[in-house]
């Protein structure tokens, strides 16, 4: 693989890194506003929304490891 297609490979894993965590803190925060916007006691919304939380930056992470080992490969 010559520099040029190196370079670019790795603009765009930096690129996507940023892109995937603007995007998570969006989908999470508009998740907890929906939450919080359905009423209910907190008793009835913590769980969902430490459950939410969770599964939103586990994807999150399986990305950034996903990215990290395609950069590795370079």
């Amino acid at each position: 693989m010559n520099s040029a297609k190196l370079t670019e490979k790795k603009q765009i894993i930096f690129w996507g890194k940023r892109v995937a965590a603007a995007l998570t803190l969006i989908i999470w925060m508009t998740v907890l506003y929906k939450i919080f916007q359905s009423g209910g006691s907190f008793n009835d919304q913590a769980p969902q929304c430490i459950f939410s939380t969770m599964l939103i930056f586990g994807v999150l992470t399986g990305i950034y490891k996903g990215l990290d080992f395609w950069e590795k490969q370079a």
